[in-house]
């Protein structure tokens, strides 16, 4: 097993972790839970590999069939810790955004596409699996929102590709790139770094 395979699985139980921790905060039934929790770890990296023409990755092993029900098993059995930190789904969905960026952009690599096409798959394999969770749980999407959270993909997109150019090791590159959106994800939030509203014409009705 490779190093961007384990990243991958860490990243698709941190991300299900995430999302079954929102349904249970919900009061989702265990397999609600379960799909909520799948499409969480799932999402982005399936409209990122329809994008890329090429199969799903996950209809083509049940890794992560039996990741994301590991991550259910754990929230099951550590539920009274997990439900009730209140930065649990916080420190899980800042792992899985970090992760999950670079396997976006390792495939896009893998798969002969530049720069810019790996920056957006990068950042559509971390953030969009968020989107369709929160759709599904009546959430705003936090891509949506102020918080610095699909710009913290690109910046660690960008520290890859800078690394590539400085011929650093390929597992280096990775664990970097990471690290870059999991702190500038951390940082943002525990400073209230975010980009200003777009202002509109206040509407009375």
């Amino acid at each position: 097993m490779d190093f961007l395979t384990i990243i991958d699985y860490i990243g698709t139980f941190a991300f299900a972790i995430s999302g079954i921790r929102l349904a249970s905060a919900k009061r989702f039934d265990w397999f609600g839970a379960y799909v909520v929790g799948f499409v969480t770890a799932v999402g982005g990296g399936t409209i990122r590999d329809l994008m890329l023409d090429i199969p799903p990755f996950w209809m083509l092993q049940a890794d992560y069939l039996i990741v994301t029900a590991s991550a259910l098993g754990f929230v099951i059995v550590f539920g009274k810790y997990v439900i009730r930190l209140n930065n649990t789904f916080f420190i899980f969905d800042a792992i899985g955004l970090g992760l999950f960026t670079v396997v976006g952009i390792e495939k896009s690599i893998t798969h002969g596409y530049p720069m810019w096409v790996g920056l957006i798959m990068g950042t559509m394999t971390g953030a969009a699996g968020g989107v369709i969770r929160d759709t599904l749980i009546n959430e705003v999407p936090l891509i949506f929102r102020k918080e610095i959270y699909a710009l913290a993909c690109v910046l660690g997109g960008l520290c890859y590709y800078l690394c590539m150019y400085l011929g650093v090791t390929e597992t280096l590159t990775q664990i970097i790139a990471a690290v870059a959106v999991i702190i500038a994800r951390i940082l943002a939030v525990k400073y209230g770094i975010s980009l200003p509203n777009l202002k509109g014409e206040n509407q009375n009705t």
